[in-house]
C-alpha cells in the first residue's frame, strides 16, 4: 500500500495545534477494549498529523500500534510518543539500493526504532541489496518486515522484493539469526499450493500445502503480518482453512492493519485506492481483519495474535 507522505519538520510541528483534540482521544483509548482484549497493530503507517494517528487507532478499537516510517522520522515519532506515552513503537525503512542504507538504519535503531520496515523496494528478495540489510538486522537484534509482491496493482507499478516462492527458503536458511516478518500479496497468496502469480489477491478455496504455510512451520525465524487486503483476503477466502491455520501458527502471526481510512470505520480512502483491493473500499481494514480473527480463533489464540506475539517480538513488558 502506498504510504502517507511524511512531512518536513516545520510542517509536522505546526500540526501540534491539533493537540486540543487529544484529551478526548486519550479518554476513549482508556475505555475497555471492544475486542475483548487489547490490540496491537504492528503495521500502521505514520500519518502527518498527530491527531490523525490517534483517530484511527481509537476508532478501530486498537490499543497500541507500531509506526512504519521512512528515512528520518525520529522527531515526528518523538513528538507523537510524548503526547501519548506507551501507545506507539516504531520501525524505520530506507532504500536498500543506496550506499548509506546500513548507516541510516543503524542510526534509527540507536534513536529508538525497534525494527526495519516496511521494506518495499524494486529489487530481488535474495539480491545483494536486501542481503546486507538482513545481516544488519541480525547484528542489531531487530526484526525486518518485507513487502512481497509479484503482480502490479497499477499499470507499470513493478514488483517488490521478488522471488518469495522461489528463493526465500534459501534466505531463511542463510540468515537463521534474522527475524523476518512476511507481508503483502505474494506472501499471503502463496498460502495456497496452487498459486502461480496469476493474481494479486486470488479467491476461492485454499489448496493445502502452500509455500507460506510450509515456511511458517519449518522456519522459526519467519513470522507473518496479517495486514492489508492481502492478509485479510487469505484469512477470509476459505473459512474451512482459517481456524486450523491460526491454531497451527498461533505463535507466528501478528495483527496488522495497513489501513489508510481516517477514522477506524472506513471513512476517506481505504487501501490507498488500490483497484485490486476494492473489496475493502469504504471499510477499515483493522476492523475487518480483527473480526475475521475473532470469529475463527479461540479466545487464547486470538489474544496471542492481536497482542501477546507483538510484545514478545519487540520485547515489551
Amino acid at each position: 500500500m502506498t504510504r502517507p507522505s511524511l512531512v518536513d519538520r516545520r510542517q509536522f510541528l505546526e500540526t501540534l495545534s491539533a493537540a486540543a483534540l487529544l484529551p478526548a482521544l486519550r479518554r476513549q483509548a482508556a475505555l475497555s477494549p471492544e475486542w475483548g482484549t487489547p490490540v496491537f497493530d504492528l503495521h500502521f503507517h505514520l500519518r502527518p498529523q498527530p491527531a490523525a494517528n490517534l483517530a484511527h487507532l481509537d476508532g478501530a478499537g486498537v490499543t497500541k500500534a507500531n509506526l512504519l516510517t521512512r528515512n528520518d522520522a525520529t522527531e515526528q515519532v518523538r513528538v507523537l510518543a510524548a503526547m501519548v506515552p506507551g501507545r506507539f513503537t516504531w520501525f524505520n525503512s530506507y532504500d536498500v539500493s543506496q550506499p548509506e542504507t546500513e548507516r541510516v538504519l543503524a542510526q534509527a535503531v540507536k534513536d529508538g526504532a525497534q525494527g526495519f520496515g516496511e521494506m518495499k523496494f524494486h529489487v530481488a528478495a535474495d539480491g545483494p541489496e536486501y542481503r546486507r540489510v538482513y545481516a544488519l538486522a541480525a547484528d542489531l537484534g531487530v526484526p525486518i518486515l518485507i513487502h512481497f509482491q509479484e503482480v502490479d496493482h497499477f499499470p507499470n507499478e513493478g514488483p517488490w522484493a521478488t522471488g518469495f516462492a522461489r528463493t526465500f527458503a534459501s534466505i531463511l536458511k542463510a540468515y537463521p539469526k534474522t527475524t523476518f516478518i512476511g507481508h503483502a500479496d505474494a506472501f499471503w497468496a502463496n498460502v495456497s499450493a496452487d498459486y502461480h502469480n496469476e493474481a494479486a489477491y486470488p479467491a476461492g478455496p485454499i489448496v493445502r500445502g502452500g509455500i507460506t504455510d510450509k515456511l511458517l512451520g519449518d522456519y522459526p525465524n519467519l513470522l507473518a503480518d496479517c495486514a492489508a487486503n492481502s492478509g485479510n483476503n487469505a484469512l477470509s477466502r476459505d473459512p474451512s482453512f482459517t481456524p486450523d491455520f491460526l491454531k497451527r501458527h498461533q505463535d507466528k502471526l501478528l495483527m496488522g492493519s495497513d489501513c489508510s481510512c481516517t477514522d477506524g470505520h472506513g471513512a476517506g480512502v481505504s487501501q490507498a485506492n488500490n483497484p485490486a483491493a476494492s473489496r475493502l473500499a469504504g471499510k477499515c481494514v483493522a476492523r475487518e481483519t480483527l473480526a475475521v480473527l475473532k470469529a475463527a480463533a479461540p479466545v487464547a489464540v486470538f489474544r496471542k495474535i492481536v497482542w501477546d506475539n507483538a510484545h514478545r517480538l519487540l520485547k515489551i513488558a
